[in-house]
């Protein structure tokens, strides 16, 4: 019997054509990466490769690294697999990664969500015979708003604020989340300003062209006083804390798809709660599954039993991989350095 694509080992996902590891949790030789979120792309590897819009920031994070890079859709031949990487629409730069081996077509997805939010390259299915799938947020209660819609909330939320002399804080990923934010509220409304991890990020996308509104930096010299009405973009971990009482009266909401769920808003210390979410919702990942083709389906992180006893009743061979990725926690950011 043929050996699979991909096995999944105490280290991460492995390619044995390949001699190749993705997403890998331990130190390993060679590693594919999806994106540059802390779960997914680790310290420690001899060797990684990404895209080339992803490896700006994961340099940032990881330092100096020894990182190859290649672009969207651009095949690589290695050992006896042949790799490329597509779009997942989750943060920019990130991928799913296609490997093939003898003609069977395996994908692993990283995290990825179907909506374009018009920062992150749009999500594209890819044809495979078996996908690994998240399932962050793999139940029916699930379904996100459309962008504008919860951009719109947000934006009468500030205006709000501002009109009562409050600074409004929004907690927010510090990698993709917050510059999402920014490039669809009403930038109009006052100044913003942003906590120094959102801020280092906002640095390396705006120095890949990416477009996003003046911010400003939080520094221990910063005076509230000088920006009335300001929206303080503030990592999650930051709410509730000194740093954000700085600001005086304020009003905290958090963007989060976990904001779906009631009394998840109160374990966040906010007042407001945004639903929105970088990963998909239940019928993105039904439908980035079904356009995919596959027969064989791994959910490896969220809901995984109640996920593949649903997709088993659909009629796919369903299993379930345990791994070390987190998704879109509330207690321990995606982001975290």
């Amino acid at each position: 019997m043929a050996e699979p694509v991909l096995t999944f080992t105490d280290r991460g996902i492995y390619c044995p054509a390949a001699d190749v590891f993705i997403d890998p949790w331990r130190p390993v030789d060679r590693a594919l990466i999806t994106h540059g979120h802390a779960d997914h792309a680790r310290p420690g590897m001899n060797r990684y490769l990404a895209t080339h819009e992803a490896a700006p920031v994961t340099r940032h994070r990881l330092g100096d690294i020894s990182i190859e890079t290649v672009a969207y859709g651009e095949t690589r031949r290695i050992g006896g697999a042949t790799v490329s990487f597509h779009p997942a629409g989750h943060v920019p730069g990130s991928a799913q990664i296609r490997v093939e081996v003898g003609g069977e077509i395996w994908v692993v997805s990283g995290d990825y969500k179907v909506e374009d939010d018009g920062l992150s390259e749009p999500f594209a299915p890819v044809g495979c015979h078996a996908f690994i799938t998240e399932c962050t947020f793999g139940l029916p209660v699930f379904r996100w708003e459309r962008q504008q819609e919860v951009a719109a909330q947000i934006d009468a939320w500030w205006r709000a604020n501002a009109a009562a002399g409050r600074a409004s804080i929004l907690g927010a990923y510090a990698l993709g989340k917050a510059q999402r934010l920014l490039a669809a509220i009403d930038a109009s409304i006052g100044p913003i300003l942003t906590h120094g991890a959102v801020e280092n990020t906002n640095e390396v996308l705006r120095g890949q062209g990416v477009a996003l509104p003046g911010t400003v930096r939080v520094t221990p010299e910063t005076d509230p006083k000088r920006y009335p009405g300001a929206l303080v973009l503030a990592t999650p971990s930051a709410l509730g804390t000194p740093w954000a009482r700085r600001f005086g009266p304020a009003s905290t909401g958090f963007a989060s798809g976990w904001m779906a769920l009631r009394g998840v808003r109160r374990r966040r210390a906010a007042d407001r709660g945004f639903v929105l979410s970088d990963h998909a919702d239940w019928d993105g990942l039904n439908a980035a599954i079904r356009e995919t083709g596959a027969e064989r389906i791994f959910a490896t992180h969220g809901y995984t039993a109640i996920f593949r006893r649903w997709l088993a009743e659909q009629g796919y061979d369903a299993a379930i991989v345990e791994t070390q990725y987190e998704g879109e926690s509330l207690d321990t950011p995606e982001d975290a350095a």
